[in-house]
């Protein structure tokens, strides 16, 4: 089985980001069938149909870094019952010019993370709308909101909870399981 590459795009800038230090945690305790890589979206310029005839640089190179994955995994905060304009943006650069999206049956994964007791919850469900659209095959179960995350990572970054490290591990184990049913993915 080769090795799935994996976009791995987080909602959130802040610099002591939870979903930041969540992303991280995955990439560390990824299985072996998974290369999970950040990819940065704070740098790409607001989307504007205008610009579709001559693209910003960031979108193009966003765009085309995208396309090379076999796969995307969402890791988001909730921001008012949403997701935040950073990813909203980012997932708008890369559905455009309309019919060439990039995420056109890359299977996903979303996990919200927040300290709040529900784990961005409406975030979650939100994104998957927008993936749905997208024709994004979406990983259905675990669903993944995770809250209290404020106690979740030790001084080193690391999850702090077995139980938490448990869950993690069966949500990337089926994520990877997910991702093998779509091989043409990263061909696109």
């Amino acid at each position: 089985m080769a090795t799935k590459h994996i976009a791995v795009l987080v909602g959130s800038l802040r610099r002591e980001s939870y979903n930041r230090k969540m992303a991280k945690a995955l990439m560390a305790m990824q299985p072996s069938s998974l290369q999970l890589e950040i990819v940065e979206i704070g740098q790409l310029p607001i989307y504007n149909q205008d610009l579709d005839e001559n693209p910003p640089r960031e979108w193009i190179e966003f765009r085309e870094k995208v396309k090379t994955y076999d796969g995307v995994l969402f890791v988001t905060p909730e921001y008012n019952r949403s997701v935040p304009g950073v990813l909203k943006n980012a997932i708008d650069v890369g559905s455009r010019p309309y019919g060439k999206s990039v995420w056109e049956g890359k299977p996903a994964a979303v996990m919200s993370v927040s300290p709040g007791a529900i784990g961005g919850f409406g975030a979650n469900h939100h994104l998957r709308q927008s993936l749905v659209f997208l024709n994004m095959p979406i990983l259905q179960q675990p669903e993944a909101y995770v809250g209290g995350a404020n106690k979740l990572f030790n001084e080193r970054g690391e999850i702090s909870q077995d139980s938490t490290r448990e869950f993690l591990n069966t949500f990337l184990r089926t994520y990877a399981s997910w991702v093998e049913r779509f091989p043409e993915a990263g061909q696109r």
